[in-house]
């Protein structure tokens, strides 16, 4: 996991909800954060990984339900 990636979830008390989700997802998230070409646009997708962790039931601009099973 990136440093930046690490830290902002270490300091949004947000790592157990991260690690939580399914290892699909933890992927996805780190991949889609590591692709982007401009500094700003890393940390806004950072951010919005945050806050969807924070909020809960939310992957991507989706609906999440953890519950559902495929």
């Amino acid at each position: 996991m990136p440093e930046d990636v690490r830290v902002a979830l270490e300091e949004a008390d947000a790592m157990a909800a991260y690690r939580a989700r399914p290892d699909y997802q933890q992927n996805d998230y780190v991949g889609w954060i590591t692709r982007a070409k401009l500094p700003e646009t890393r940390q806004k997708r950072i951010l919005q990984m945050v806050d969807e962790l924070e909020k809960g039931g939310v992957y991507m601009n989706m609906t999440h339900n953890p519950s559902a099973r495929s």
